[in-house]
């Protein structure tokens, strides 16, 4: 975690993801003037969780577009194997 201020484009970069990012600006900036101070609130705190969440390495990991250091579990073929049984039944 940083000690820099939270500002407009720290949230936005710490979201990362495209759509979330997108919708905070889409809501800071559509905010009424006496509802603006409540929109950076919210969205401050859960840019300091998603912060809090992630250590430096991940973060920029996926800033980078990699995989998170770690162990990752394949469940592609269970996922798979799932779907089969579905589609078996009828089910579209």
């Amino acid at each position: 975690m940083t000690d820099q201020p939270w500002t407009i484009d720290r949230i936005h970069d710490v979201l990362g993801a495209p759509a979330l990012a997108s919708r905070f600006l889409s809501e800071i900036n559509k905010a009424p003037a006496h509802e603006l101070l409540h929109v950076f609130a919210r969205w401050e705190h859960i840019a300091k969780n998603l912060e809090a969440a992630f250590d430096d390495e991940s973060t920029e990991a996926a800033r980078r577009g990699e995989e998170p250091p770690g162990e990752w579990i394949d469940g592609t073929q269970r996922l798979d194997e799932a779907a089969a049984r579905i589609r078996s039944r009828g089910a579209a």
